[in-house]
């Protein structure tokens, strides 16, 4: 289970992923020295990365769930060309190894995309079904109270005090030739000082500031946070798959996005029109988030489960034995 101190620590990095050391431990209620050495702890274990990422929007693309169905003697080579495609992210194999679930950017320009014609040539796949994400219902670190200790709301506004967010305004900015190595550092570290972007990219620190200010004010370059849900006491994990009717869907969504557990709810086109995420701690807990806490939701009129058997790639990160590590070149 995640020490108290370092849960708070990753709540702070989710409102604010840039935020200082020092105003994180402002907000945690630790020096500026500990909150250092317990994030490159768990750096260095594996634990989180705090990564920049372009927003898909800039390149026309769209945001969509597919699910892999394929003989189980195939899923260890598509997991690991999965992971070779900077096309997909959030690849879990599910439980009997013969679904694979991800999330993957696909243009939305009336042409099949690549990456689905690749994917179904794939030796031993059986089915591919997509479904795009149309809202999701929980802002970045929302569900964080719901899963280990977490920050007071006072302190979640004291982070956004001393490190504002950026406001998004107008449409996303268009990138420059030149952005690329500032971006391919933020691809790796997304907390990388400007003294370390300046040392390759060759700007002044200033041209660092005002540049990476008009990606973020304009939603052009985001922050995620990845995370090994085990290392978290969470090693139970589940993609549920839901139908509500058009009338409820906001309702039910909504609801269910507020449920204990839920660490992603979205809603999806599709015959099941709602897509959940939940961690837990075992087959029991699941079961007693089914039988208690969904149950509970109204509108669901049905519902399937893919329990996540391994985890295999994150937002910008794979999973190897464990730990969290930048991804494979494309081959």
């Amino acid at each position: 289970m995640l020490d108290p101190l370092d849960s708070l620590i990753l709540h702070a990095l989710h409102v604010v992923p840039r935020a200082p050391f020092r105003v994180i431990g402002e907000a945690v209620g630790a020096s500026e020295q500990t909150v250092a050495r317990r994030y490159r702890a768990m750096q260095r274990t594996g634990t989180v990365r705090v990564v920049g990422l372009v927003n898909p929007v800039v390149h026309g693309l769209v945001a969509s769930i597919a699910r892999i169905t394929l003989s189980p003697d195939r899923t260890d080579a598509l997991a690991e060309a999965v992971a070779r495609l900077p096309e997909i992210s959030f690849a879990n194999i599910s439980f009997g190894g013969s679904e694979i679930v991800c999330a993957m950017q696909m243009p939305h320009d009336g042409r099949m995309p690549e990456v689905l014609r690749q994917l179904a040539r794939f030796p031993g796949v059986a089915e591919l079904t997509t479904r795009m994400v149309l809202h999701a219902y929980s802002p970045p670190g929302a569900y964080w109270g719901r899963l280990g200790p977490s920050l007071p709301e006072e302190a979640v506004a004291l982070l956004i005090e001393r490190h504002p967010r950026q406001e998004r305004q107008g449409p996303p900015a268009e990138l420059r030739e030149e952005d690329g190595a500032l971006l391919a550092v933020l691809a790796e570290d997304g907390r990388a000082s400007q003294a370390t972007l300046a040392e390759h990219t060759g700007w002044t620190t200033g041209r660092i500031a005002r540049r990476m200010e008009i990606l973020e004010r304009s939603g052009t370059l985001l922050y995620d946070v990845d995370l090994v849900p085990e290392h978290l006491g969470y090693p139970f994990g589940a993609a549920l798959w839901m139908r509500t009717s058009p009338e409820r869907l906001h309702e039910t969504g909504t609801a269910v996005a507020a449920l204990p557990r839920v660490v992603f709810a979205a809603a999806t086109s599709g015959d099941e029109n709602l897509m959940v995420i939940v961690m837990c701690t075992d087959a029991a807990d699941f079961y007693d988030f089914l039988s208690r806490s969904l149950a509970t939701v109204p509108g669901i009129t049905g519902y399937t489960a893919s329990v996540r058997l391994r985890t295999v790639k994150q937002a910008a990160s794979l999973v190897h034995r464990g730990r969290l590590v930048p991804p494979l070149p494309r081959l």
